[in-house]
């Protein structure tokens, strides 16, 4: 007994002085690597518990539940430059706004970020592992499968796009023209992204919308309300315990893979037919389907359905949250309203295209003011997988080398640095389209994020909202506003408004 007492104590010791030679060593390493890059200590946002960041954790959860996470990231990065740290759970968080910085974590040293585990796992109850969810060669063939689904001629057929526009329009009509434009814009974009990727629409804009339908609706909503609450709690994410987030992702998937099914049903029966008649029906080339095109490339359902649900909820949050935000400026502004409608009557056409679309340079002046205000991800994050260095974020100015350790996490808010001043004007703050006319903006202006990660649907998304925009700045003469208020922020995976866009359409 003694024996074996004795053997477990030595085992013990052994273990401590392995580990602690290990943690010396690693020590060691870093100390040399950052003092030969020239490295200096970042500034640190000044924290009552330094270790667990209980402070910081309370005062980002107050901000978030009074709408305000945003402007009091805002108001850190004011206090503190560019680039600052946190530590919150034993984890330091690099937290930035300098698109020198951005620009090497996303582009230039790529391949030593990634998403990381943290991420993945609050995630991936809803996501699973899907293209935002997943790093290395998982990640670079999940993008290799989705990049020609978004080639020119698939994004700038506008029949489908169409459809549901006209839906929308009788939709208002019906409404007598007084409507929450949000609600509508989330309804009618998943019923258009629905039918480009799975061949059918969830089908919630009609009067008669099915119990399936509005159930798979609300059951996204609460999941990826679910998941932000996951990726806010971190290393705490184990006591989130709700039976209806899980249910809901479970209504999700079973609504995918009924989609999913049919996929794979497609590809079998492609691969009994010739070559030449693959695609075709009777000489007539059959509808884009996106998930069908996944399904030629493999039958793994479980795969096709991660993507697919990765997709969908990225192109209906980014387009509608996009659509939103340029009718509650638009209801706010009459002079922007006028000369937009202005700018869209000059170049409508019937049936509306790509081209006249593109003709339309004050519509784009728009889409871009409104992404730069109200960037879809607002916040978004990379942790680093082997020690670097930054060529910048270090020192008191942010302007030295910065030392970024393994599993340290780089935040970057669009938001701020998209309302820097020295960027955009002493204006920064303010709604003004017209500073599009002369602005070039590099990596200070990234509404859909930059490098390798790029959005692969940045252009189907652009293009979606700018038809839509115009179609309905055609049918319209005016808009009242009908909420006195100020926009609040409503943060789920990507920016919307909490209050949405009451307003009242004046028919033309």
């Amino acid at each position: 007994m003694a024996f074996s007492l004795l053997l477990a104590a030595v085992g013990l010791l052994v273990s401590f002085l392995y580990y602690t030679a290990q943690w010396l060593i690693r020590c060691r390493r870093r100390y040399h690597m950052s003092r030969q890059n020239g490295c200096l200590p970042p500034k640190k946002l000044p924290q009552i518990d330094p270790f667990l960041g209980t402070d910081v954790v309370l005062q980002n959860l107050g901000a978030a539940k009074k709408y305000g996470f945003l402007n009091l990231l805002k108001s850190r990065h004011a206090a503190n430059g560019l680039t600052f740290t946190t530590n919150t759970y034993f984890r330091t968080t690099i937290n930035t706004c300098d698109p020198t910085l951005i620009q090497n974590v996303l582009s230039f040293q790529f391949q030593d970020f990634g998403m990381g585990p943290l991420r993945r796992k609050s995630a991936s109850p809803l996501l699973g592992r899907g293209i935002f969810t997943t790093d290395d060669e998982i990640w670079a063939h999940q993008r290799a499968l989705i990049r020609p689904s978004f080639v020119r001629a698939q994004v700038t057929d506008f029949s489908i796009f169409g459809h549901h526009v006209d839906q929308l329009i009788a939709l208002i009509a019906r409404r007598n023209y007084e409507v929450d434009l949000q609600q509508l814009f989330f309804r009618m974009v998943l019923d258009s992204n629905s039918e480009y990727m799975f061949g059918e629409s969830v089908g919630l804009m009609s009067e008669n919308a099915s119990d399936s339908a509005t159930t798979f609706h609300h059951a996204l909503d609460y999941a990826q309300q679910g998941t932000i609450l996951r990726l806010r709690l971190g290393n705490l994410m184990f006591a989130h315990r709700d039976r209806k987030f899980t249910d809901s992702c479970g209504v999700v998937h079973a609504y995918a893979d009924k989609f999913v099914a049919q996929a794979l049903e497609y590809r079998r029966k492609q691969a009994t037919l010739p070559a030449e008649k693959r695609d075709m029906d009777e000489g007539v080339r059959q509808k884009y389907v996106f998930l069908n095109e996944l399904a030629k490339d493999t039958d793994d359902p479980i795969l096709l359905r991660d993507q697919i649900v990765n997709m969908l909820l990225a192109a209906r949050d980014t387009t509608a949250g996009l659509l939103a935000f340029v009718f509650f400026m638009l209801a706010r502004r009459p002079n922007v309203w006028d000369k937009l409608r202005a700018d869209v009557l000059e170049h409508y056409c019937e049936p509306l295209t790509y081209e006249a679309i593109m003709d339309m340079k004050y519509l784009r002046y728009v889409v871009h003011e409104t992404l730069r205000l109200f960037p879809p991800i607002a916040t978004n994050s990379r942790m680093a997988n082997k020690d670097t260095v930054l060529p910048v974020g270090g020192g008191p100015d942010g302007k030295s080398p910065l030392f970024v350790a393994k599993h340290h996490v780089v935040t970057y808010s669009t938001f701020v640095m998209h309302r820097r001043k020295e960027f955009f004007g002493e204006d920064a703050d303010e709604f003004r389209p017209e500073r599009w006319e002369n602005l070039r903006p590099g990596w200070e202006f990234l509404p859909f994020n930059g490098g390798p990660r790029i959005c692969p649907g940045q252009k189907f998304a652009l293009t979606e909202s700018s038809y839509t925009i115009a179609r309905l700045l055609h049918a319209f003469s005016g808009i009242e506003n009908l909420d006195p208020t100020d926009w609040r922020e409503q943060l789920t995976l990507s920016l919307t408004l909490n209050n949405g866009v009451q307003c009242r359409l004046i028919p033309a």
